[in-house]
């Protein structure tokens, strides 16, 4: 389960390195395909049949690139049908290679239906993908002089033996994807909270931003979570084994709101010598969480407990003392940004004691049947048809250039475009250049390595060194892992007794020519430019952000259930990520709309800015104390940002009405009241109401991106 009794003292060398290796998820999956493949090359190699032993590694690589969370229930049932899909398609290409019209219809009309498949849900997307991709290799593989099994039976096994070995060990760990993600999620949170303290105070609109991008990453590993204990909830029989697991989930959610709030602007009191030491008290504090939600990752990983660094109880108890000492009105500004974050320290130091629970919070799911979310894709408008759509004509354009050019293994061009082509522009342009200066390096590393390693034995052994090295840094530098599986790849080619002369001009020509091909598709094939997106994603942002203030600012009816405020929470961050990759894309996009992506930055800065006050104010919501004072300024606020999202989508120009006699209102209660916890309360619903204002002004503008 998620805490085990392993003990780490006293650990051998070699109990050490399997430690190392349950640690980091990277390092476990490229073992994994390593160990796969140097135990199907076995047989191969006492044969003496390389060729067999190519195809059963490129099966692995396939079934590897294929895998996905979930529990060994959906593991069983996804690899039966990764290798039914397999074997379909592989043998499909052997037996209709050499009638190229019928070839050709299949495999683009394939190609269509095996991305739309994808759109499904996550296990059918990694089980699509790894299909169309055994294809290309089974193209690659073709050779008439074979038998027509014989191959497709070599990649069909390999890929079936990557599926058992995976298999039993996820039997012997069933919880461990999900610790895996939820690790991730701690992860992203340490990695936002170490950009947070390096920053602290001094918060400019550009750290701002970084702030927003980190924010995503945080944002998306919660949702990756929370599709994969909806998957384990589907196969688990006994609900309350979940129960932890949520625990952890909710926890991470709670950290993330405490992390991403903002209380006041704390730049003025920087400003100030004698407070230098008391704020960079702060900043060590931030640090010390980050190294803490680090911790509670690995601890995760290994299974072994977590212990709450002491040094943080130290330093909330100095910044109290500190506190005390302050002038009253300084004081106020400090004491609300302690408690959120003395609230994370405690549920930290209580992680091992988490309240005994036997109900199970909602989470929010995909309640449509497959059929229904196959079918809502089929409209032109659906970015995952066009898609399909940009991919398959790339496909039938670099095919009959091999058809009609007779271009040996011309099919490398129809992988680099599975690789590149991506949804949107701004993602195919980055894996255009890793692409490219990947192969390049990689073609060149790997001809000057396989010169100093002549024989097969040294052939081998860079094959697997360079498929354990690209299933390391595939998700962590996909630059690298190009270079590593170029590698692979010209190993592969060596051993099937391909020479290497003049092998580099032409695989470097199929690179940059599935590049170009990917390029141009993206580019005048539905781009989707981001500046057009804009207006829309502002508004759904508003709309987000005001029924989130309105969950926190209501007092419920069922405080045992707060689905509705965890679902408007979710709903805003992930508006706010929206808008912050919109504008991230635009930096990327023509020069000509340049003068847009400036406007969006200010946009992206304040609509953050509005998120972290609402989460300052959404922290304290368990409490429920202040959180309705002043109903009625709640009501003019929320209004205002729905009213402003109501008039963006409907290009509406009529005159939206200022929050700014709120303003007024709201700063003189809080200056004619007294210093306590009401007031520091109603100093958040000022600064939710002054962003808020800005963000209405800046609106006006919005036009001008078009």
């Amino acid at each position: 389960m998620i805490d085990g009794a392993i003990k780490t003292k006293g650990k051998s060398w070699y109990q050490r390195l399997i430690r190392g290796f349950w640690k980091n998820p990277n390092r476990l999956t490229a073992a994994k395909v390593m160990i796969t493949t140097t135990v199907v090359a076995i047989p191969a190699i006492v044969w003496g049949n390389l060729n067999m032993m190519v195809a059963l590694s490129l099966g692995v690589v396939a079934a590897a690139l294929s895998e996905t969370d979930d529990h060994p229930k959906g593991r069983y049932k996804a690899l039966v049908i990764t290798i039914v899909s397999f074997a379909i398609t592989t043998l499909s290409v052997f037996l209709l290679k050499p009638y190229p019209v019928y070839f050709g219809i299949g495999f683009i009309a394939s190609t269509i239906l095996f991305v739309l498949i994808g759109g499904i849900s996550e296990r059918y997307r990694g089980i699509s993908y790894g299909a169309v991709l055994i294809g290309i290799y089974a193209m690659l593989g073709y050779q008439e002089q074979h038998n027509w099994h014989e191959q497709s039976l070599y990649l069909c096994a390999g890929a079936l033996f990557y599926g058992l070995l995976s298999l039993i060990l996820l039997a012997r760990k069933p919880w461990r994807p999900l610790e895996e993600q939820l690790s991730g999620g701690f992860i992203a949170l340490s990695n936002y909270l170490e950009e947070k303290a390096n920053n602290f105070p001094y918060e400019k609109s550009e750290q701002a931003n970084k702030q927003a991008i980190l924010n995503i990453q945080v944002v998306t590993a919660l949702e990756k979570c929370k599709e994969v204990i909806n998957i384990y909830s589907e196969e688990v029989s006994d609900q309350k084994k979940l129960i932890p697991y949520l625990q952890r989930f909710m926890l991470l959610q709670s950290l993330h709101e405490r992390a991403a709030s903002a209380h006041e602007e704390y730049e003025e009191l920087g400003s100030k010598a004698e407070y230098k030491e008391l704020l960079e008290g702060f900043s060590e504090l931030l640090h010390q969480l980050s190294h803490a939600t680090q911790l509670v990752a690995e601890k995760m990983l290994t299974g072994e407990k977590y212990e709450h660094p002491v040094s943080i109880g130290w330093i909330v108890n100095a910044l109290e003392f500190e506190i005390d000492k302050l002038p009253e009105h300084d004081k106020q500004l400090l004491e609300l940004l302690l408690h959120n974050l003395t609230r994370s320290h405690q549920s930290l130091s209580n992680l091992n004691k988490p309240e005994r629970s036997t109900s199970i919070p909602r989470l929010g799911q995909d309640t449509r049947s497959a059929w229904k979310r196959f079918t809502y894709q089929l409209s032109w408008s659906h970015p995952r048809l066009r898609y399909a759509i940009r991919l398959s004509s790339c496909f039938l354009i670099e095919y009959l250039l091999i058809w009609y050019f007779k271009l040996p293994k011309g099919e490398w061009m129809m992988l680099t475009t599975l690789f590149v082509s991506q949804p949107t522009y701004s993602e195919t342009r980055k894996k255009l250049f890793d692409r490219i200066i990947g192969t390049v390096t990689g073609v060149g590393l790997g001809i000057l390595a396989l010169g100093l390693l002549p024989t097969q034995v040294g052939q081998i052994l860079l094959l697997l060194t360079s498929i354990y090295s690209f299933f390391y840094w595939r998700h962590l530098n996909y630059s690298y892992a190009v270079v590593f599986i170029s590698i692979f790849v010209l190993a592969g080619n060596q051993l099937t007794s391909i020479t290497l002369e003049g092998i580099f001009i032409p695989r470097i020509m199929d690179t940059l020519a599935g590049a170009l091909f990917s390029f141009l598709a993206i580019r005048f094939l539905w781009p989707n430019w981001q500046h057009k997106q804009i207006p829309n994603l502002l508004a759904q942002a508003l709309q987000n952000n005001a029924f989130y203030f309105k969950q926190i600012t209501e007092n419920t009816e069922n405080q045992n259930d707060d689905y509705d405020y965890r679902l408007a929470r979710r709903l805003a961050h992930k508006s706010d990520n929206a808008l912050t990759l919109a504008w991230q894309s635009m930096q990327v996009e023509p020069k000509k709309r340049e003068h847009a992506t400036n406007k969006t930055f200010t946009l992206t800065y304040l609509n953050h800015a509005l998120l972290s006050h609402l989460s300052a104010l959404g922290a304290f919501y368990d409490e429920k104390k202040y959180t309705s004072l002043n109903n009625e300024f709640d009501v003019i606020i929320e209004e205002t940002l729905n009213k402003t999202a109501e008039k963006i989508k409907n290009n509406d120009d009529r005159k939206i009405s200022s929050l700014k006699p709120v303003l007024i209102k709201l700063k003189n209660i809080i200056d004619n009241s007294e210093p306590n916890e009401e007031r520091q309360y109603l100093r958040l619903k000022y600064n939710i109401a002054a962003v808020s204002n800005k963000l209405v002004k800046q609106s006006k503008k919005i036009k001008q991106l078009n």
